[in-house]
């Protein structure tokens, strides 16, 4: 959530915020609410100042004997009137309310300007991609023929988008699961939480998924208002929701693996062929909470935690700066890394690794005393580390083998039972 003072103070920069996320949010009226809501506060406080003051003559007449009717009908009668104000006041501060919620982050200032995913910048890569002395199959091929994922039956069981994890698929799926909990927990100092599935409402607005983002959330349990998570940052953000922590405990440092849940609203006629684009999805995630100083510093750490999943994998990938047009509503700044997979000869995403600065803290009231004891927010930060689906895709089709076998990782061999090559039976 953005600070209120902004629509007195730099209205502008709010302008700029909105049209930089691509985001309609009518500022003008943000700044008349603003306007009312501090002239109520105004009359509202003279009101009680001034019950205060005939209160108190009411008292002194009737202790001497007097008449003090008169008074009293006047304090009935301002009394009136604050109620009234009070209803306003309420009135008008959830109208801003619900307009700060729909006001997207401020992107950082090195953010290159754009309109969407094509000017992305690419920033750095590792590795290089595979080279086959025979054509790839793409990972649908390779699963159905290794039966490793039984598509078909997924469908059957919940509809498209849907996956059904078989045998060695299964267990594939746990070792990197397994694998990234592991590494973050016992190399990169990561404490690790495994949260509950489905969050209520205050949740999911604290890490800013609604309202923008409701129509994508699957609204599970509309008596309870309760939302299957879209990612395990919401639960483990929302962990110090309306908490102070100490300033001597930062940064913290969690992980935790989750299923994810997304309706994928606005995804039609994208490619959903396999594993590209599914509606619930295992992925583990790295959480930070960190003083403002050191957040960016605390990113490009972040950031290495997230490489080093892909680089223990042998994996091909690029780095990408997210853009202005593409930045989530969310992030102040995103890189995301994308797996080069062989068999659909394209980069796909498997992570994005984000400062959220202190909008996310605003929503959810996460603060601490920083060295001068003045209370501030604190800064958020998240990285998949890694989503399973793309990450898969990539092992299946960067490791398959002429004979429709695919070679399993080294590091991964361990949380297999020792199978270094998955086969046909």
């Amino acid at each position: 959530m953005i600070d209120m003072k902004l629509f007195r103070e730099e209205p502008e920069k709010l302008r700029k915020t909105c049209k930089l996320k691509r985001v309609d949010i009518d500022i003008d009226k943000g700044i008349s609410l603003d306007d009312k809501r501090r002239e109520v506060i105004a009359e509202l406080e003279g009101l009680l100042a001034e019950r205060n003051a005939v209160s108190k003559e009411v008292g002194t007449k009737k202790k001497a004997g007097e008449d003090a009717t008169e008074l009293m009908e006047k304090v009935k009668s301002i009394g009136g009137r604050i109620g009234e104000l009070e209803n306003e006041k309420k009135s008008v501060e959830e109208a801003l309310h619900e307009l700060m919620l729909s006001i997207p982050n401020h992107p950082a200032e090195d953010v290159p300007e754009g309109d969407g995913e094509n000017e992305n910048l690419e920033i750095d890569s590792w590795g290089e991609k595979p080279v086959f002395d025979f054509e790839p199959k793409a990972h649908w091929e390779l699963c159905e023929e290794l039966d490793i994922i039984d598509f078909k039956r997924g469908t059957k069981l919940s509809g498209s988008g849907f996956i059904l994890y078989k045998g060695l698929g299964a267990r594939l799926e746990r070792a990197l699961i397994n694998f990234f909990l592991d590494l973050h927990t016992t190399e990169h100092g990561y404490t690790e939480w495994f949260p509950p599935m489905l969050v209520n409402r205050d949740s999911m607005i604290g890490t800013g998924q609604i309202p923008k983002m409701e129509e994508d959330m699957y609204h599970c349990d509309k008596d309870d208002d309760l939302f299957l998570i879209p990612t395990a940052e919401v639960p483990i953000t929302n962990i110090h929701r309306s908490e102070m922590l100490e300033r001597e405990e930062l940064p913290l440092y969690y992980t935790a693996y989750s299923a994810c849940f997304r309706r994928e609203a606005g995804a039609a006629g994208k490619d959903t062929r396999g594993l590209l684009r599914v509606h619930e999805f295992n992925k583990v995630e790295m959480v930070k909470f960190c003083e403002p100083e050191t957040s960016y510093d605390e990113l490009e750490k972040l950031r290495a935690n997230a490489e080093a999943c892909l680089q223990k994998l042998g994996l091909h990938y690029r780095t990408l700066k997210l853009c202005t047009g593409d930045l989530s509503f969310a992030a102040a700044k995103c890189y995301d890394f994308e797996a080069y997979a062989a068999g659909v000869g394209k980069y796909l995403e498997v992570s994005s690794c984000s400062n959220f600065e202190d909008f996310q803290a605003r929503r959810a009231n996460i603060r601490y005393k920083n060295a001068d004891k003045k209370t501030c927010f604190i800064h958020t930060l998240n990285s998949s580390g890694l989503a399973l689906p793309r990450t898969m895709v990539a092992i299946i089709e960067n490791y398959q083998q002429a004979d429709g076998s695919i070679v399993v990782p080294e590091v991964l061999r361990s949380y297999m039972g020792g199978v270094a090559v998955i086969t046909r039976k």
